[in-house]
């Protein structure tokens, strides 16, 4: 208790609260089936997963302990103020695995009569989980060396810009429980088989997320160089679907990131600033329309319905699809892993095509009507605008909620349909443009983000890393 303060009345110290350490998440194990392209067949393994590294884990036998440990800490004691230990591993342990218990020993042994010392140790190192061990050696010997099986480190798979794949090589076939993670740098798991489905899907979940975290903290570090109008919004992996290439592969791997005004498409992650001008393809947001295509499950169900839609139909393979359809009427197929990422693809290009339209202001494309050239424009605050390329005179204009419909001939020509104020008559503007697909996909998102506009928590939630929009 405190001296009294101006009230006359004691102030109470109360002590602060301790705050309580942070808890690094345990790894998560398990047991999995390796299977290898190549000869050697398969093998069991251990998976130990970490914030950041999938490592691959296999049995082996380690000498634990040699000769008599009261000798050896004799020796030490009496060794000096140095002492240099050498630890040597025993490759011809592993030669002893398929032997029977009282078998001659290695090579250079033959003849003594003596049993293996890995079957002196009473341990099963057979594989045979029906055979047993003397609990004690028969004839124990003070200076044999103790074996003991223990899941040893193969292989450490970095999961930063790593992706998942459950195709079959170049194949749109899934793998049914199985899946592989390929390593930024080529390095991979090979292709890990699990028992059940739903152990392979809880694993498939558990690997993606920590990819997706690593994923997040690429995001906020490459944002931290660029401008408020140039933020990445969202990147990763996708398989794309190759279509009449004339070759068996039908699919592979590109990497895609909405940054700024534009989609890119990447065979590899950039890492670096010049590697974001080696996109393969750039496509302005304005001018890309994000369809995503209809949910259905395999039959074996092995990856739940995390997004919380139904499977509609059958008629695509690839369960988790979109579509990007770009200028000229192509279109480009992808498809993900989980629900949830297909969820976060249709948020994130409403989202990146919203902040895209609200910096952007308007568009303007060159057309011609009856003949004679002119400009149309599209402005989020005006609507649409037609006026002579040469005199800059207005010909037309309409509001957003004037459009009433609109058809084309699919190749140039299109007839806008808008609806005058305060009356019910219909007027039809026909133009024609060199990219017509462009052009429509330009109102489609100028429409979108003006509805989207008039939705508070939608336009609050259009922010990345604490900066809004332009």
């Amino acid at each position: 208790v405190s001296a009294a303060g101006c009230s006359g009345r004691p102030h109470v110290l109360w002590p602060r609260p301790r705050s309580r350490p942070l808890l690094r998440p345990q790894p998560r194990t398990g047991l999995a089936r390796l299977h290898h392209e190549g000869p050697g067949g398969a093998c069991d393994v251990r998976l130990r997963l970490t914030k950041d590294v999938l490592t691959i884990q296999k049995q082996d036998v380690v000498c634990v302990r040699g000769g008599s440990h009261c000798a050896h800490v004799h020796l030490l004691r009496s060794a000096g103020d140095e002492v240099t230990i050498t630890v040597e591993y025993l490759r011809d342990a592993p030669s002893f695995l398929n032997l029977p218990s009282g078998s001659p020993g290695p090579a250079g042994d033959h003849g003594s009569g003596a049993c293996s010392p890995l079957f002196d140790s009473g341990l099963h190192l057979n594989g045979d989980p029906s055979s047993t061990a003397p609990s004690s050696p028969s004839s124990p010997v003070a200076n044999e060396p103790k074996y003991e099986k223990r899941w040893l480190d193969t292989l450490s798979v970095p999961l930063s810009m790593a992706r998942i794949s459950r195709h079959k090589a170049g194949a749109e076939t899934l793998r049914c429980s199985a899946f592989e993670v390929l390593a930024l740098d080529g390095v991979s798991t090979g292709i890990l088989q699990f028992r059940s489905a739903q152990e392979g899907a809880a694993w498939l979940r558990a690997v993606s997320a920590n990819i997706r975290d690593l994923t997040l903290q690429s995001v906020r570090m490459a944002n931290k160089c660029c401008s408020s109008c140039d933020q990445v919004v969202h990147m990763g992996w996708v398989i794309e679907r190759l279509e009449d290439t004339g070759s068996c592969q039908t699919c592979c791997s590109k990497f895609l990131v909405l940054k700024g005004s534009s989609l890119h498409v990447f065979s590899t992650p950039p890492v670096s600033t010049l590697d974001w001008g080696r996109a393969e393809e750039t496509y302005n947001l304005c001018e890309v329309l994000f369809k995503l295509h209809k949910l259905w499950l395999p039959d074996d169900c092995w990856l739940h319905a995390d997004s919380g839609l139904e499977p509609w139909g059958l008629e695509d393979p690839q369960p988790y699809c979109f579509s990007v359809l770009v200028g000229h009427g192509q279109s480009r197929r992808f498809s993900v892993e989980l629900g949830s990422e297909l969820a976060a693809w249709a948020t994130s290009f409403q989202r990146a095509t919203f902040m895209e339209v609200q910096r952007a202001g308007s568009r303007t494309y060159t057309c011609s009507w009856q003949g004679d050239p002119l400009c149309f424009t599209v402005d989020f605050a005006l609507g649409f605008t037609c006026y002579d390329s040469k005199t800059k005179n207005v010909l037309w204009r309409f509001k957003f909620s004037q459009l009433k419909g609109s058809s084309d001939d699919g190749n140039t020509r299109v007839k806008l349909l808008f609806q005058h104020l305060n009356s019910r008559q219909i007027e039809v503007k026909e133009l024609e443009f060199q990219d017509l697909t462009a052009v429509l996909h330009c109102v489609h998102a100028f429409l979108a983000a003006k509805v989207a506009s008039v939705d508070p928590a939608f336009v609050d939630s259009q922010s990345i890393g604490g900066r809004r929009f332009c």
